[in-house]
């Protein structure tokens, strides 16, 4: 079992342990061959006339129970032709009969969980995808910085969380209506009273109103992602 002890620096930040909607919307695919703005990440060429290494991302989509972490990570992947990883489904059977019990998961519970999520996510790109996303609660800063070792021996890996925010009594309201999953309502408070929003300190997070309609929210997050893999692409051209 791992244990957070001594944070190591990544990208200028705090590191921890090493160990179904329907609608469809407007979208420019940026899968392994295509590109935004006409740049393909396949095609990018250094400044000494050498193809430099493709700029790659990993796109976490985070927030307590019932905020759409599934929902819109899976129209992120659809859209962009990229792996999608449920991140419930790494949870061992001791932690998903606690949640299922109501039961709030301890620090301990977390951290094999979390250092499977970025091993999976780290698999994925090296099967040659230009991106992953996937989905975590991540409700505290250091179990964010779990995943924020990803890419600290790999210099042209992006990492960006998508924190979906709403208020607690909202999200209730999806939590009852879900029907046949293990998180049960009375986990929404947990999550909450265990809930460390990001600050603008962690400036690879980008925070989304979920209180929206479902197809603004996912939108939102669309353009969010588009526009920061653009920007990106501009920075390594110049």
């Amino acid at each position: 079992m791992l244990s957070y002890n001594t944070p190591i620096s990544v990208n200028g930040q705090n590191a921890g342990p090493t160990g179904g909607m329907s609608a469809r919307l407007p979208v420019k695919s940026v899968g392994n061959n295509a590109s935004v703005n006409g740049v393909s990440s396949n095609d990018a060429v250094s400044g000494t006339g050498r193809h430099a290494p493709k700029e790659q991302h990993i796109w976490l989509v985070t927030g307590p129970a019932g905020c759409g972490k599934s929902t819109v990570a899976r129209y992120l992947a659809e859209s962009l032709h990229w792996p999608y990883i449920e991140g419930d489904e790494f949870h061992p059977p001791a932690n998903i009969e606690k949640m299922s019990a109501g039961i709030p998961l301890t620090d301990a519970d977390r951290w094999d969980w979390l250092t499977a999520l970025r091993e999976a996510s780290i698999r994925a790109l090296d099967q040659g995808n230009d991106g992953v996303v996937l989905t975590c609660s991540a409700l505290k800063r250091k179990y964010r910085d779990v995943i924020r070792v990803a890419p600290y021996f790999t210099p042209n890996l992006h990492l960006h969380f998508i924190y979906l925010d709403a208020s607690e009594e909202i999200l209730l309201q999806r939590v009852l209506a879900r029907q046949n999953h293990y998180m049960g309502a009375n986990m929404v408070h947990s999550q909450f009273e265990a809930l460390e929003p990001p600050t603008s300190a962690e400036t690879d997070v980008i925070p989304i109103d979920v209180s929206r309609p479902p197809e603004v929210v996912m939108a939102d997050a669309l353009n969010q992602v588009l526009h920061t893999i653009d920007g990106i692409q501009k920075d390594q051209s110049e």
